[in-house]
Protein backbone atom coordinates (compact mmCIF):
# COMPACT_ATOMS: atom_id res chain seq x y z
CA UNK A 1 0.00 0.00 0.00
CA UNK A 2 1.48 3.55 -0.61
CA UNK A 3 -0.38 6.94 0.51
CA UNK A 4 0.98 10.71 -0.43
CA UNK A 5 2.79 12.45 2.13
CA UNK A 6 1.45 15.74 3.21
CA UNK A 7 2.11 18.80 5.38
CA UNK A 8 0.04 20.24 7.91
CA UNK A 9 1.36 23.65 8.97
CA UNK A 10 2.00 24.14 13.18
CA UNK A 11 3.24 27.42 13.45
CA UNK A 12 6.32 28.07 11.30
CA UNK A 13 6.76 24.45 11.44
CA UNK A 14 5.94 21.61 8.26
CA UNK A 15 4.36 18.39 10.07
CA UNK A 16 4.31 15.44 7.71
CA UNK A 17 1.32 13.39 7.54
CA UNK A 18 -0.58 10.58 5.42
CA UNK A 19 -4.42 9.69 5.57
CA UNK A 20 -5.42 6.33 4.34
CA UNK A 21 -8.72 4.42 3.97
CA UNK A 22 -12.25 5.74 3.93
CA UNK A 23 -13.47 3.80 7.37
CA UNK A 24 -16.64 5.22 9.61
CA UNK A 25 -14.46 6.41 11.86
CA UNK A 26 -11.04 8.25 12.41
CA UNK A 27 -7.59 7.12 13.97
CA UNK A 28 -4.83 9.11 14.50
CA UNK A 29 -1.85 6.50 15.50
CA UNK A 30 0.55 9.07 17.83
CA UNK A 31 3.98 6.88 17.20
CA UNK A 32 6.72 5.91 19.37
CA UNK A 33 10.15 8.08 19.66
CA UNK A 34 10.62 8.26 15.73
CA UNK A 35 9.20 6.98 12.59
CA UNK A 36 8.82 8.15 9.12
CA UNK A 37 6.01 7.99 6.67
CA UNK A 38 7.80 7.52 3.87
CA UNK A 39 9.04 4.36 5.23
CA UNK A 40 6.06 2.86 6.95
CA UNK A 41 4.16 0.87 4.02
CA UNK A 42 7.66 -0.47 2.97
CA UNK A 43 8.24 -1.85 6.57
CA UNK A 44 8.06 -5.68 6.50
CA UNK A 45 6.50 -5.18 9.74
CA UNK A 46 4.43 -2.02 10.08
CA UNK A 47 2.93 -1.84 6.75
CA UNK A 48 0.72 -5.10 7.44
CA UNK A 49 -0.42 -3.49 10.49
CA UNK A 50 -1.31 -0.61 9.12
CA UNK A 51 -3.16 -1.66 6.26
CA UNK A 52 -5.14 -4.19 9.17
CA UNK A 53 -5.69 -0.69 10.90
CA UNK A 54 -7.10 0.75 7.38
CA UNK A 55 -9.80 -2.23 7.63
CA UNK A 56 -12.03 -0.37 10.35
CA UNK A 57 -10.88 3.09 9.98
CA UNK A 58 -9.38 6.27 8.45
CA UNK A 59 -5.79 6.62 9.46
CA UNK A 60 -3.97 9.41 10.22
CA UNK A 61 -0.27 8.36 10.63
CA UNK A 62 2.30 11.42 11.29
CA UNK A 63 6.33 12.12 11.81
CA UNK A 64 6.25 14.14 14.88
CA UNK A 65 8.51 17.50 14.44
CA UNK A 66 12.61 17.03 14.23
CA UNK A 67 12.00 13.57 13.06
CA UNK A 68 10.98 11.52 9.88
CA UNK A 69 9.58 13.53 6.97
CA UNK A 70 9.10 16.73 9.33
CA UNK A 71 10.94 19.66 9.56
CA UNK A 72 13.90 19.36 11.22
CA UNK A 73 13.96 21.73 14.02
CA UNK A 74 16.28 22.96 16.83
CA UNK A 75 15.96 20.21 19.59
CA UNK A 76 12.89 18.24 20.08
CA UNK A 77 9.25 19.46 21.12
CA UNK A 78 7.57 19.13 24.60
CA UNK A 79 4.40 17.23 24.88
CA UNK A 80 2.07 20.89 24.64
CA UNK A 81 3.77 21.90 21.41
CA UNK A 82 3.98 18.18 19.98
CA UNK A 83 -0.19 18.19 21.13
CA UNK A 84 -0.47 21.29 18.76
CA UNK A 85 0.91 19.21 15.97
CA UNK A 86 -1.83 16.75 16.33
CA UNK A 87 -4.33 19.51 15.77
CA UNK A 88 -2.79 20.63 12.82
CA UNK A 89 -2.54 17.59 11.54
CA UNK A 90 -6.38 16.51 12.01
CA UNK A 91 -7.49 19.90 10.56
CA UNK A 92 -5.44 19.36 7.63
CA UNK A 93 -6.87 15.96 7.63
CA UNK A 94 -10.59 17.43 7.97
CA UNK A 95 -11.00 15.60 10.98
CA UNK A 96 -12.93 17.22 13.54
CA UNK A 97 -13.21 14.05 16.16
CA UNK A 98 -10.90 10.97 16.23
CA UNK A 99 -9.54 7.78 18.18
CA UNK A 100 -6.31 8.59 19.68
CA UNK A 101 -3.98 5.91 19.87
CA UNK A 102 -0.57 6.68 21.59
CA UNK A 103 2.15 3.91 21.61
CA UNK A 104 5.18 3.91 23.84
CA UNK A 105 6.75 7.15 23.98
CA UNK A 106 3.60 8.32 22.22
CA UNK A 107 1.13 7.42 25.27
CA UNK A 108 1.88 10.25 27.70
CA UNK A 109 1.63 12.89 25.16
CA UNK A 110 -1.52 11.18 24.15
CA UNK A 111 -2.72 11.11 27.78
CA UNK A 112 -2.69 14.90 27.77
CA UNK A 113 -4.31 15.53 24.34
CA UNK A 114 -7.45 13.55 25.42
CA UNK A 115 -7.51 15.62 29.09
CA UNK A 116 -6.97 19.16 27.51
CA UNK A 117 -8.87 18.37 24.23
CA UNK A 118 -11.49 15.53 24.96
CA UNK A 119 -14.26 17.37 22.15
CA UNK A 120 -11.76 16.30 19.58
CA UNK A 121 -10.94 12.67 21.38
CA UNK A 122 -13.93 10.54 20.67
CA UNK A 123 -11.00 7.55 22.34
CA UNK A 124 -8.17 7.23 23.95
CA UNK A 125 -5.80 4.07 23.71
CA UNK A 126 -2.44 3.66 24.87
CA UNK A 127 0.14 1.25 24.05
CA UNK A 128 3.12 -0.51 26.01
CA UNK A 129 3.60 3.02 27.61
CA UNK A 130 3.86 4.67 31.08
CA UNK A 131 2.84 8.32 32.49
CA UNK A 132 6.36 8.69 33.18
CA UNK A 133 9.82 6.73 32.40
CA UNK A 134 12.17 7.61 34.99
CA UNK A 135 11.96 5.99 39.05
CA UNK A 136 10.96 8.16 41.40
CA UNK A 137 10.13 7.64 45.71
CA UNK A 138 6.60 7.21 44.13
CA UNK A 139 7.04 5.31 41.10
CA UNK A 140 8.87 2.00 41.45
CA UNK A 141 8.25 1.25 37.92
CA UNK A 142 10.57 2.97 35.99
CA UNK A 143 14.34 2.97 35.51
CA UNK A 144 16.85 4.80 38.11
CA UNK A 145 17.67 8.24 35.95
CA UNK A 146 21.28 7.33 35.51
CA UNK A 147 20.52 3.92 33.68
CA UNK A 148 17.93 5.04 31.73
CA UNK A 149 20.47 8.00 30.80
CA UNK A 150 23.05 5.01 29.83
CA UNK A 151 20.44 3.35 27.82
CA UNK A 152 20.17 6.51 26.25
CA UNK A 153 23.57 7.35 24.93
CA UNK A 154 24.08 3.34 23.99
CA UNK A 155 20.94 3.35 21.99
CA UNK A 156 22.56 6.69 20.18
CA UNK A 157 26.25 5.25 19.87
CA UNK A 158 24.84 2.56 17.77
CA UNK A 159 22.08 4.12 15.90
CA UNK A 160 21.47 3.59 12.63
CA UNK A 161 24.27 0.88 12.27
CA UNK A 162 24.21 -2.60 11.28
CA UNK A 163 24.99 -3.82 14.96
CA UNK A 164 22.17 -1.08 16.50
CA UNK A 165 19.76 -2.39 14.20
CA UNK A 166 20.52 -5.97 14.59
CA UNK A 167 20.11 -5.58 18.35
CA UNK A 168 16.58 -3.69 18.05
CA UNK A 169 15.68 -6.29 15.58
CA UNK A 170 16.56 -9.16 18.27
CA UNK A 171 15.02 -7.24 21.17
CA UNK A 172 11.90 -7.60 19.22
CA UNK A 173 11.68 -11.16 18.69
CA UNK A 174 12.86 -11.32 14.56
CA UNK A 175 15.67 -12.59 12.75
CA UNK A 176 17.85 -10.59 11.68
CA UNK A 177 18.50 -10.98 8.59
CA UNK A 178 21.21 -9.73 6.28
CA UNK A 179 18.66 -7.45 4.16
CA UNK A 180 16.81 -6.64 6.87
CA UNK A 181 19.18 -5.49 9.27
CA UNK A 182 20.79 -2.90 6.22
CA UNK A 183 16.96 -1.63 6.18
CA UNK A 184 16.35 -1.28 9.03
CA UNK A 185 19.74 0.46 9.77
CA UNK A 186 18.72 3.06 6.98
CA UNK A 187 15.31 3.72 8.10
CA UNK A 188 17.05 4.95 11.69
CA UNK A 189 19.00 6.77 10.07
CA UNK A 190 16.33 8.59 7.89
CA UNK A 191 14.24 9.36 10.81
CA UNK A 192 16.37 10.80 13.54
CA UNK A 193 20.10 11.17 13.99
CA UNK A 194 22.24 10.04 17.24
CA UNK A 195 21.78 13.66 18.95
CA UNK A 196 17.76 13.38 18.24
CA UNK A 197 17.78 10.10 20.06
CA UNK A 198 19.62 11.63 23.28
CA UNK A 199 17.73 14.67 23.21
CA UNK A 200 14.65 12.86 23.18
CA UNK A 201 15.20 10.55 26.45
CA UNK A 202 16.56 13.64 27.92
CA UNK A 203 13.09 15.22 27.43
CA UNK A 204 11.30 11.95 28.35
CA UNK A 205 13.01 11.81 31.64
CA UNK A 206 11.19 14.86 32.75
CA UNK A 207 8.03 13.78 31.86
CA UNK A 208 5.16 13.13 34.42
CA UNK A 209 1.60 13.02 33.60
CA UNK A 210 0.26 11.13 36.43
CA UNK A 211 -1.97 13.65 37.89
CA UNK A 212 -3.39 14.13 34.95
CA UNK A 213 -5.13 10.57 34.63
CA UNK A 214 -8.00 11.49 36.90
CA UNK A 215 -8.50 14.06 34.23
CA UNK A 216 -9.38 11.87 31.44
CA UNK A 217 -12.94 11.63 30.29
CA UNK A 218 -13.27 9.91 27.58
CA UNK A 219 -13.51 5.84 26.81
CA UNK A 220 -9.93 4.87 27.64
CA UNK A 221 -8.54 1.48 26.72
CA UNK A 222 -5.08 0.56 28.16
CA UNK A 223 -3.44 -2.14 25.98
CA UNK A 224 -0.36 -3.72 27.24
CA UNK A 225 1.89 -7.28 26.82
CA UNK A 226 2.58 -8.56 30.01
CA UNK A 227 6.38 -9.35 28.98
CA UNK A 228 6.57 -5.58 27.79
CA UNK A 229 10.12 -4.36 28.62
CA UNK A 230 8.09 -1.92 30.58
CA UNK A 231 6.56 -3.31 33.68
CA UNK A 232 2.79 -4.83 33.32
CA UNK A 233 2.51 -3.36 36.49
CA UNK A 234 2.72 0.65 35.44
CA UNK A 235 -0.17 -0.29 33.21
CA UNK A 236 -2.78 -1.58 35.79
CA UNK A 237 -1.76 1.54 37.69
CA UNK A 238 -2.27 4.02 35.03
CA UNK A 239 -5.75 1.92 34.01
CA UNK A 240 -6.53 2.26 37.93
CA UNK A 241 -6.74 6.29 37.73
CA UNK A 242 -8.33 6.82 34.43
CA UNK A 243 -12.23 6.84 34.88
CA UNK A 244 -13.60 3.86 33.62
CA UNK A 245 -10.66 3.07 31.74
CA UNK A 246 -10.40 -0.81 30.87
CA UNK A 247 -7.18 -2.36 30.89
CA UNK A 248 -6.36 -5.02 28.51
CA UNK A 249 -3.06 -7.37 28.99
CA UNK A 250 -1.85 -9.47 26.19
CA UNK A 251 0.20 -12.57 26.76
CA UNK A 252 3.88 -12.15 25.66
CA UNK A 253 6.09 -9.62 24.31
CA UNK A 254 7.99 -7.82 22.61
CA UNK A 255 7.73 -4.43 23.31
CA UNK A 256 6.56 -2.74 19.50
CA UNK A 257 2.65 -3.53 18.39
CA UNK A 258 3.68 -4.50 15.08
CA UNK A 259 6.06 -7.26 16.61
CA UNK A 260 4.82 -10.83 17.68
CA UNK A 261 1.39 -11.80 18.16
CA UNK A 262 0.35 -8.12 16.36
CA UNK A 263 -3.10 -9.31 14.91
CA UNK A 264 -4.30 -9.56 18.86
CA UNK A 265 -2.86 -5.94 19.44
CA UNK A 266 -5.50 -5.50 16.25
CA UNK A 267 -8.24 -7.61 17.75
CA UNK A 268 -8.61 -5.18 20.95
CA UNK A 269 -7.88 -2.20 18.95
CA UNK A 270 -10.50 -2.77 16.52
CA UNK A 271 -13.16 -3.87 19.27
CA UNK A 272 -12.92 -0.94 21.52
CA UNK A 273 -12.37 1.88 18.60
CA UNK A 274 -15.77 0.14 16.55
CA UNK A 275 -17.70 -0.11 20.20
CA UNK A 276 -16.89 3.48 21.09
CA UNK A 277 -18.16 4.36 17.47
CA UNK A 278 -21.26 2.05 17.63
CA UNK A 279 -22.29 3.63 21.07
CA UNK A 280 -22.48 7.42 19.48
CA UNK A 281 -18.89 7.96 20.91
CA UNK A 282 -18.07 10.08 17.97
CA UNK A 283 -21.34 12.58 18.70
CA UNK A 284 -20.61 13.20 21.96
CA UNK A 285 -21.81 16.57 24.31
CA UNK A 286 -19.66 19.04 24.74
CA UNK A 287 -17.56 18.12 27.68
CA UNK A 288 -18.41 20.08 31.10
CA UNK A 289 -14.64 19.31 32.02
CA UNK A 290 -11.21 20.14 30.42
CA UNK A 291 -7.82 19.99 31.27
CA UNK A 292 -6.82 23.46 31.89
CA UNK A 293 -3.80 25.82 33.42
CA UNK A 294 -5.05 28.62 35.04
CA UNK A 295 -3.27 31.93 35.36
CA UNK A 296 -4.11 34.67 37.97
CA UNK A 297 -2.10 37.93 37.84
CA UNK A 298 -2.51 41.18 40.70
CA UNK A 299 -0.48 44.55 40.44
CA UNK A 300 1.96 44.56 44.00
CA UNK A 301 0.83 47.58 46.36
CA UNK A 302 -1.85 48.59 44.67
CA UNK A 303 -3.53 50.27 47.10
CA UNK A 304 0.03 52.60 48.21
CA UNK A 305 0.27 53.14 44.36
CA UNK A 306 -3.57 54.65 44.15
CA UNK A 307 -2.65 57.02 46.93
CA UNK A 308 0.46 57.94 45.58
CA UNK A 309 -0.70 58.59 42.29
CA UNK A 310 -4.12 60.22 43.32
CA UNK A 311 -7.34 58.71 41.37
CA UNK A 312 -6.84 59.99 37.80
CA UNK A 313 -3.39 59.06 37.34
CA UNK A 314 -4.10 55.24 38.60
CA UNK A 315 -7.32 54.88 36.90
CA UNK A 316 -4.78 55.87 33.64
CA UNK A 317 -2.16 53.01 34.63
CA UNK A 318 -4.81 50.40 35.62
CA UNK A 319 -5.92 50.91 31.96
CA UNK A 320 -2.12 50.76 30.43
CA UNK A 321 -2.19 47.52 32.31
CA UNK A 322 -4.62 46.05 30.67
CA UNK A 323 -4.52 46.45 27.69
CA UNK A 324 -0.82 45.00 28.13
CA UNK A 325 -2.05 41.91 29.58
CA UNK A 326 -4.54 41.89 27.21
CA UNK A 327 -2.05 41.59 24.41
CA UNK A 328 -0.05 39.39 25.72
CA UNK A 329 -3.32 37.22 26.61
CA UNK A 330 -3.69 37.59 22.82
CA UNK A 331 -0.24 36.59 21.99
CA UNK A 332 -0.02 33.03 24.14
CA UNK A 333 -4.05 32.36 23.46
CA UNK A 334 -4.74 32.54 26.38
CA UNK A 335 -8.85 33.43 27.89
CA UNK A 336 -9.24 35.86 29.43
CA UNK A 337 -12.02 34.69 32.01
CA UNK A 338 -12.19 37.68 34.75
CA UNK A 339 -11.14 40.95 35.55
CA UNK A 340 -11.33 42.36 39.58
CA UNK A 341 -9.95 45.97 39.86
CA UNK A 342 -6.19 45.56 39.13
CA UNK A 343 -6.43 41.05 38.49
CA UNK A 344 -6.51 39.26 35.67
CA UNK A 345 -7.95 35.46 36.03
CA UNK A 346 -6.85 33.64 32.30
CA UNK A 347 -6.93 29.93 31.27
CA UNK A 348 -4.58 28.07 28.60
CA UNK A 349 -4.98 25.16 27.01
CA UNK A 350 -1.22 24.64 27.68
CA UNK A 351 1.27 25.37 31.17
CA UNK A 352 4.28 26.36 28.71
CA UNK A 353 2.22 29.01 27.08
CA UNK A 354 0.82 30.14 30.19
CA UNK A 355 3.91 30.40 31.92
CA UNK A 356 5.58 32.53 29.07
CA UNK A 357 2.57 34.82 28.99
CA UNK A 358 3.00 35.58 32.65
CA UNK A 359 6.85 36.11 32.02
CA UNK A 360 5.70 38.89 29.36
CA UNK A 361 3.10 40.31 31.62
CA UNK A 362 5.61 40.90 34.45
CA UNK A 363 8.34 42.02 32.03
CA UNK A 364 6.22 44.48 30.57
CA UNK A 365 4.43 45.75 33.37
CA UNK A 366 7.54 46.59 35.56
CA UNK A 367 8.09 49.26 32.58
CA UNK A 368 4.91 51.09 33.99
CA UNK A 369 6.45 51.00 37.47
CA UNK A 370 4.69 48.80 38.93
CA UNK A 371 5.51 44.74 39.70
CA UNK A 372 2.95 41.71 39.30
CA UNK A 373 2.54 38.79 40.85
CA UNK A 374 1.55 35.46 39.19
CA UNK A 375 0.77 31.78 39.57
CA UNK A 376 -0.16 28.98 37.77
CA UNK A 377 -2.13 25.48 38.49
CA UNK A 378 -2.96 22.97 35.72
CA UNK A 379 -6.02 21.12 36.73
CA UNK A 380 -9.34 19.41 35.94
CA UNK A 381 -11.67 22.83 35.31
CA UNK A 382 -15.41 22.26 35.27
CA UNK A 383 -17.23 24.64 32.61
CA UNK A 384 -20.26 26.01 32.39
CA UNK A 385 -21.46 28.94 29.97
CA UNK A 386 -17.93 29.36 28.82
CA UNK A 387 -16.15 29.99 32.40
CA UNK A 388 -14.58 27.76 33.86
CA UNK A 389 -14.54 26.90 37.90
CA UNK A 390 -13.66 24.00 40.27
CA UNK A 391 -10.85 23.38 42.69
CA UNK A 392 -8.06 23.95 40.50
CA UNK A 393 -9.21 27.45 40.22
CA UNK A 394 -9.18 27.43 43.93
CA UNK A 395 -5.69 26.45 43.83
CA UNK A 396 -4.59 28.33 41.06
CA UNK A 397 -5.54 31.60 43.25
CA UNK A 398 -4.16 30.52 46.50
CA UNK A 399 -0.74 29.48 44.60
CA UNK A 400 -0.92 33.37 43.24
CA UNK A 401 -1.23 34.82 46.86
CA UNK A 402 1.83 33.20 47.52
CA UNK A 403 3.86 34.73 45.46
CA UNK A 404 6.29 37.86 45.87
CA UNK A 405 6.64 41.19 43.95
CA UNK A 406 7.76 40.00 40.48
CA UNK A 407 7.54 36.22 41.06
CA UNK A 408 5.59 34.12 39.20
CA UNK A 409 4.84 31.12 41.18
CA UNK A 410 3.98 27.37 39.46
CA UNK A 411 2.43 24.14 41.34
CA UNK A 412 4.29 20.85 40.76
CA UNK A 413 1.80 19.79 38.36
CA UNK A 414 2.75 22.49 36.19
CA UNK A 415 6.46 22.59 36.34
CA UNK A 416 5.85 19.09 35.38
CA UNK A 417 3.58 19.53 32.24
CA UNK A 418 7.11 21.46 30.70
CA UNK A 419 9.42 19.15 30.18
CA UNK A 420 11.55 19.94 27.40
CA UNK A 421 9.98 23.70 27.17
CA UNK A 422 13.48 25.29 28.21
CA UNK A 423 12.17 26.78 31.43
CA UNK A 424 13.88 26.35 34.45
CA UNK A 425 12.50 26.67 38.38
CA UNK A 426 14.17 27.43 41.64
CA UNK A 427 11.95 25.16 44.61
CA UNK A 428 10.33 27.11 46.71
CA UNK A 429 8.87 24.03 49.26
CA UNK A 430 6.02 23.03 50.41
CA UNK A 431 3.13 25.53 51.41
CA UNK A 432 0.16 24.87 52.87
CA UNK A 433 -2.64 26.80 50.71
CA UNK A 434 -5.94 28.51 52.35
CA UNK A 435 -8.22 26.76 52.41
CA UNK A 436 -6.98 23.41 49.96
CA UNK A 437 -6.43 20.31 51.81
CA UNK A 438 -2.69 19.25 51.81
CA UNK A 439 0.85 20.72 51.65
CA UNK A 440 1.73 21.66 47.98
CA UNK A 441 5.06 22.01 46.11
CA UNK A 442 5.08 25.40 44.79
CA UNK A 443 8.58 26.51 42.20
CA UNK A 444 9.34 29.93 41.09
CA UNK A 445 9.94 30.53 37.28
CA UNK A 446 13.71 31.29 37.06
CA UNK A 447 14.22 34.73 35.46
Amino acid sequence: MQAETRYARSGDVSIAYQVVGEGPLDLVYVPGAFSNVDLLWEDPARGPFFERVVRFSRLIVFDKRGTGASDRVGGLANLETRMDDVRAVMEAAGSERAAVVGASEGGPMSILFAATYPERTAALVVYGSMPRFVWAPDWPYGQPLDEYMRDAEESARVWGTEHGAMEFMRSQGRTPTEELVRWHASRQRLTASPGDVIALEQMNAQIDVRHVLPTVRVPTLVLHRVEDELPIEAARWTAAQIPGARLAELPGGPHMPYYGDSEAVLRELEAFVTGVHEDGGWDAPEPDRVLATVLFTDIVGSTAKAVELGDRRWRELVQEHHSLVRRQLARYRGRELDTAGDGFFASFDGPARAIRCACAISQNVHRLGIDVRAGLHTGECETIDGKVGGIAVHIGARVAAEAGPGEILVSSTVKDLVAGSGLEFEDRGAAALKDVPGEWRLFAVAS
